[in-house]
């Protein structure tokens, strides 16, 4: 690594153009990569250790809570039992039924997040073993260490992925009115949808604890400005020479002596195929809603169980309106059985999966975007500190926040649309009826539209300055990064006939000349002048 040195004079900055190609070339044949045992620096982030483990404690209670309340329901009451959790409700029954399924939601996303972080960090590691990690942050279901058991691999990946879908589906089925007489008087949990829910939270926990036995994990930190000088220091990670000036978007050109440049590259190109695919859940949700327009305009002074009332202005609503004026189509799923808790689940899973993944992939964009803004604070006043606490981390980065607020909602806003009514009477189910309601589709899709706008804003949007972007690029940060430090300033380094070098300090730096031309450390004496 590069020692440290002091700020200069701005004004004895040389200035020069790139030299002849046969020098350079010469240069770079002779050149090696810039392998050590790495900077001593390196954060093993224990505490982040810890909330994780936190996290998946809180899970795995969360989970057994529900397989114990789940199996007492089933034993005392059968597969089709209820158990009151809230009696006595005369007013606003449904308003109350939706305030629990919307916090069982965002309980259920507490739980994943917490094995998901555990298990993103062991897959981040033994991507970083197998010499396959580029960016700090990958997308844990659809990206897979080698070994078919692997637990980190594509098979319990997958299987994590319905696990996910399944977790949500069943938070959407277990809340449902209790009658004693004509009138409700309560609200019940639902035996087989808890049981189930319990089920799919403990093995996600299951699938976590063993990713993180099958590998050894350097750092626990969420930044990659722990997990970069991890990897140097043990050796994972080389710097490469002469690439001082170059950003992430530079890595599959010739990288070479270059001057700064006034705007940056965005994210685009590492976040084109998570972009699109959340615009074709939005497409398809729109195509949902008029399919669904399509079958009540045909069919419903033909055929029961759909709405007599047109989408209207007065018939649209975002909560649907219990008393009928809305406009729905609907179907029974007959049989109290067994196979009726299979055709609930298929069809709930179904709708909602392409929903959950998309918040699954939306998370790829929140935290390579925050790992951008995160490496241009080294040109601030204060400085990049490399430092990060995972809990605050969600609630200091704007992105990250309307990640973790948007996952509940939407999914509870797609139980509002698709909405499997479910009620008891004296403790027992009675057959299910599916309420697709037109009005909430078409409010899913303008929150959608309005969520993947603002994700595509963000992924499209390009920094200003002439520091390199790395989107948490391990070997572009480590090529950028030549001092590592708890706090760390990017800035001009040392002056060089005709290449300077741009790189960090611990301490604030120059600005960089937009008129120089930039290679790395000691370049400017190894290369002649053109």
């Amino acid at each position: 690594m590069a020692a440290s040195s002091k700020p200069t004079d701005e004004s004895s900055h040389p200035c020069g153009a790139l030299s002849n190609h046969q020098d350079f070339d010469s240069m770079i044949s002779d050149a090696k990569l810039t392998v050590d045992t790495g900077p001593d620096f390196y954060d093993r982030s224990l505490t982040s250790r810890r909330y994780a483990l936190i996290g998946v404690a809180f899970s795995s209670i969360f989970s057994f809570s529900c397989i114990v309340a789940g199996i007492v329901i089933l034993t005392n009451h059968g597969i089709m039992g209820v158990a009151m959790v809230i009696s006595d409700i005369d007013h606003n029954q449904s308003l109350a039924q939706e305030i629990l399924t919307l916090t069982l939601n965002f309980i259920v996303m507490l739980c994943t997040e917490s094995t998901s972080l555990v298990h993103g960090i062991s897959l981040r590691s033994a991507l970083a073993s197998e010499s396959r990690l580029h960016f700090n942050t990958n997308l844990r279901l659809l990206t897979a260490a080698r070994g078919w058991y692997n637990p980190n691999g594509a098979l319990l990946n997958g299987i994590s992925a319905v696990l996910l879908i399944v977790s949500y589906s069943s938070a959407s089925l277990i809340v449902c009115p209790q009658y004693q007489t004509v009138q409700a008087s309560g609200l019940a949990f639902i035996g087989l949808p808890l049981l189930i829910l319990g089920v799919a939270l403990l093995i996600q926990v299951m699938i976590a604890l063993s990713g993180m036995r099958a590998v050894k994990i350097l750092t626990w930190s969420s930044s990659p400005f722990d997990l970069t000088p991890t990897l140097v220091h043990h050796t994972q990670l080389a710097p490469v020479t002469f690439r001082c000036m170059r950003c992430v978007s530079d890595l599959d050109t010739f990288g070479g002596p270059t001057k700064p440049s006034e705007i940056q590259p965005s994210a685009w190109h590492a976040l084109r195929k998570v972009v699109i695919f959340l615009w074709v859940v939005v497409a398809a949700c729109a195509g949902w809603a008029a399919l669904i327009m399509y079958f009540w305009d045909k069919y419903h002074t033909s055929m029961g169980f759909m709405s007599s009332y047109a989408l209207t202005t007065q018939t649209w609503s975002f909560i649907p309106n219990m008393s009928g004026q809305s406009n729905f189509i609907a179907y029974i799923i007959p049989g109290l059985n067994l196979k009726l808790w299979i055709l609930l689940f298929v069809n709930t899973a179904a709708i909602q999966g392409p929903l959950t993944l998309e918040l699954h992939c939306s998370k790829l964009i929140a935290n390579v975007i925050r790992d951008g803004r995160q490496w241009r604070c080294a040109t601030g006043r204060k400085g990049l500190r490399t430092a990060t606490n995972p809990v605050k981390t969600i609630f200091t980065h704007p992105i990250c926040l309307v990640l973790f607020i948007a996952k509940p909602f939407l999914h509870w806003m797609f139980g509002l649309s698709f909405n499997i009514y479910n009620s008891a009477d004296a403790g027992t189910l009675e057959p299910p009826f599916v309420y697709i309601y037109t009005a909430q589709i078409w409010n899913l899709c303008i929150a959608l539209f309005i969520f993947t706008c603002f994700f595509t804003f963000v992924a499209l949007r390009r920094p200003r300055g002439p520091q390199p972007a790395a989107y948490g690029h391990v070997q572009t940060l480590a090529n950028l990064v030549d001092e590592w430090s708890p706090v760390m300033w990017w800035g001009h380094k040392e002056d060089g006939i005709p290449y300077c070098h741009a790189g960090t300090s611990d301490h604030p730096l120059p600005d960089v000349e937009m008129n120089c031309v930039y290679a790395g450390s000691g370049t400017g004496s190894l290369l002649p002048l053109s």
